[in-house]
């Protein structure tokens, strides 16, 4: 189940639809990265993101701050970056340091422009099946599912993985496509048995091969959401191809949805903020 086709093809759409936007408002959508702190891996996913913008036809603008910024220091940068009329969405490169409460930070980025959907109001828009924007990679995993033509409905769904960006943000989306969710973490007892009544298995727990193929219920799907040292998921991936019908792979799966999501929403959040519909 790769993900490089269907991304670069979202891609292709977000360039095009982004050159309409320009030719349209007299101006290019624009991303706003704020990176605290210089991370060497952060700081390469920023590149990244910058990079891709630039493909796509998006401005980015980059906001360093060093690693001793306060949580206050942080909000104001993101309340600034809210209110300022060219910036259509902002991205804060997590994690950032320890002294900075992260949610506090978060809430601060207008609900409007919190196109990675890391907010309070993105998460209930997700829970709810309203209008608003995806947590990026939950995002890109519903739309790797739908290109596989894996329909969730009446479908058990494990989850495995509860953080606020991933975990909790796909289970969501699964349930809001009419999935019975399972949500797993490190309390669950007898995890292995819990994984082998999943139809569709999503793992999201940066634990190298975490997941095993004898978990795995013949003919499942699963996608595996982590990323460890030496390009390895959280699942065995030779042992999963054994036993599931669709597995993505590390690299090559999950990983390009990403980006692609947050650039498509960061097009689409600058046709709204400019009423071009």
């Amino acid at each position: 189940m790769l993900g490089n086709g269907l991304a670069k093809d979202l891609a292709a759409d977000t360039a095009r639809r982004s050159e309409d936007f320009h030719q349209r408002a007299g101006r290019r959508p624009c991303l706003a990265t704020v990176l605290v702190g210089d991370d060497p891996a952060s700081v390469t996913y920023v590149r990244m993101k910058q990079n891709r913008c630039r493909q796509a036809g998006i401005e980015s603008r980059h906001v360093a701050l060093p690693d001793t910024t306060s949580t206050e220091e942080l909000v104001a940068a993101l309340t600034a970056l809210s209110e300022d009329p060219e910036v259509d969405g902002i991205l804060l490169q997590h994690p950032v340091p320890a002294q900075i409460d992260e949610r506090a930070a978060f809430e601060a980025i207008a609900a409007g422009k919190d196109v990675d959907g890391v907010t309070m109001h993105s998460f209930a828009a997700m829970a709810f099946g309203l209008p608003g924007y995806d947590s990026c990679t939950p995002g890109g995993i519903m739309r790797l599912l739908d290109h596989h033509g894996v329909d969730p409905a009446g479908r058990h769904a494990v989850v495995i993985g509860r953080s606020p960006i991933l975990g909790k943000p796909v289970a969501m989306l699964l349930l809001a496509r009419d999935a019975t969710v399972t949500v797993c973490h490190s309390k669950t007892q007898d995890l292995p048995a819990i994984v082998r009544t999943a139809d569709i298995v999503v793992a999201a727990v940066g634990r190298p091969e975490f997941v095993r193929g004898d978990w795995l219920k013949p003919g499942a799907v699963v996608v595996d959401a982590g990323y460890n040292e030496g390009n390895v998921g959280d699942v065995a991936f030779d042992e999963a191809m054994s036993r599931a019908d669709l597995v993505t792979p590390v690299p090559g799966g999950v990983g390009p949805m990403t980006i692609s999501v947050l650039l498509d929403q960061t097009v689409r959040a600058a046709f709204e903020h400019a009423g071009l519909g």
